[in-house]
């Protein structure tokens, strides 16, 4: 019975993955037309081909790699080096510092005073406006400091002191290798987060050469007209049949595969860690 409603729950997990993979390689008007159930009907490449004929989504598709892999980098290395000194004991004053860091988890200023701040640190239009307002997740700060006291007893600490180790070194040596579980989390986390970031360009970055992907195929799918699809001559033509509500259609599902590809393909890699660190991250302390 057990093995029967694992089965079900997966089904119903991956069909509307499958029914997306299905349209986005099935024909304009095998999708607008409900054909599609399970299979591609009218096998077809030309949702991907409109895709990738706009200059606008390799721009988009390269901004949004320098932003996942600095941003996930600074957030990673942000989140480590705040949850160690806060899982010591001996910290002073611990527990007012993580009242600090947990009030914003309650408390912001809100869009508008967060784009003053934006503005008065220069920083609009520019790479680091995507990436140093999520430099730090509190949540996962929390998570990534339980990690740590749970697994690293002091007694390990200790050790290393006896033999002359100072904080650093044990840190880098002994914190970090020790957190590989915790931190395939936060770099798996953190990547999506970034990966599927599309409201904050639009408020911060007038330059649309500075947008992610995210946005782009945003705007790719709400402004679908005759000039979305210009410049395909023959294939333009043979795709829409004079109908832009299927070629939208057939285009939106060829976006969510461009879009979800790539997480799909890494979080496979980080399962194993993913699961152990969020069970010990946040069940014991």
């Amino acid at each position: 019975v057990s093995h029967i409603i694992v089965i079900l729950l997966t089904l119903i997990v991956l069909y509307p993955l499958i029914y997306i993979i299905s349209s986005s390689f099935s024909s304009a008007n095998a999708v607008s037309t409900g054909q599609v159930v399970l299979l591609p009907v009218e096998p077809s490449v030309m949702g991907y081909q409109k895709v990738f004929e706009n200059a606008k989504v390799w721009t988009g598709y390269k901004n949004t790699l320098i932003y996942t892999v600095l941003g996930t980098l600074l957030n990673v290395f942000m989140t480590l080096i705040c949850a160690y000194p806060l899982a010591r004991k001996s910290l002073p004053n611990k527990g007012f510092f993580t009242f600090l860091f947990t009030f914003t988890m309650l408390f912001s200023g809100g869009m508008i005073p967060s784009y003053l701040v934006m503005r008065d640190l220069h920083i609009l239009n520019s790479i680091w406006v995507m990436i140093l307002p999520g430099a730090i997740g509190i949540s996962q700060m929390i998570v990534t400091r339980t990690f740590i006291r749970s697994t690293i007893p002091d007694e390990l600490l200790e050790a290393a002191q006896i033999d002359g180790c100072n904080d650093f070194r044990f840190f880098a040596q002994f914190v970090l290798p020790l957190s590989k579980a915790v931190s395939a989390v936060l770099i798996l986390f953190t990547a999506v987060g970034y990966w599927n970031m599309w409201f904050d360009p639009m408020i911060y970055m007038t330059d649309r050469s500075g947008y992610p992907i995210q946005t782009i195929l945003r705007e790719i799918l709400i402004d679908a007209n005759e000039q979305t699809f210009s410049g395909a001559g023959q294939t333009s033509a043979s795709l829409i049949n004079n109908d832009l509500d299927a070629a939208k259609t057939l285009t939106k599902y060829a976006n969510i595969i461009v879009c979800t590809v790539p997480i799909l393909c890494v979080y496979p890699l980080a399962q194993k860690y993913f699961v152990k660190g969020v069970m010990i991250g946040s069940l014991k302390g």
